[in-house]
């Protein structure tokens, strides 16, 4: 069963969750970026049925995200692999993965998953930088503002966190101590 659309919203995290889909379809490109292609190894990996698994395959064909590609006839046989626009939803994989390894909700007793450069092998993981210095930015100092393509909902949302726990808009990890 689908969910409510969120057509109309003027919210950039709407959008790309519409574009995405569901937890299966996440599941589904977490897989294409480990290099998984075919439909009975999504099976395999996830455990997810074959109609939801169609639907989802079908749903992230559509929004433009993977293309599938014959690979085999008689009988034929496709393989699915990330467009461009699949390859933007990576950065959301690291950091999926450290908030599952620090909320210790894998089910393993350490990391099951490494990110790695795959030129030098070390370790990537997941922050947040100034667009104007380079440097790293801590989830303490970020502050969600009104852009210029914001709607009336959208500075209503801001503007009614900032009036009722401005510790909210700033993403304040340590919210000041009630008397």
């Amino acid at each position: 069963m689908r969910s409510k659309s969120f057509e109309g919203m003027v919210c950039p995290i709407a959008g790309a969750l519409s574009v995405i889909g569901d937890r299966w379809a996440l599941l589904i490109l977490r897989d294409l970026f480990a290099g998984i292609r075919r439909y009975d190894d999504f099976r395999r990996s996830s455990g997810v049925t074959n109609a939801t698994l169609s639907d989802r395959l079908k749903h992230l064909e559509a929004a433009g995200l993977i293309e599938r590609r014959l690979y085999q006839t008689a009988p034929d046989r496709h393989e699915y692999v990330l467009t461009l626009k699949g390859q933007d939803v990576a950065v959301l994989m690291p950091v999926l993965t450290e908030l599952g390894d620090r909320w210790g909700v894998s089910g393993a007793s350490e990391p099951p998953l490494l990110y790695e450069n795959r030129n030098t092998g070390a370790a990537v993981r997941s922050s947040f930088v100034d667009q104007e210095t380079g440097e790293p930015v801590s989830v303490r100092d970020l502050r969600v503002s009104a852009g210029p393509g914001a709607d009336d909902a959208v500075r209503w949302r801001l503007s009614h966190s900032r009036r009722h726990d401005a510790a909210a808009v700033s993403l304040d990890c340590n919210p000041p101590a009630v008397a």
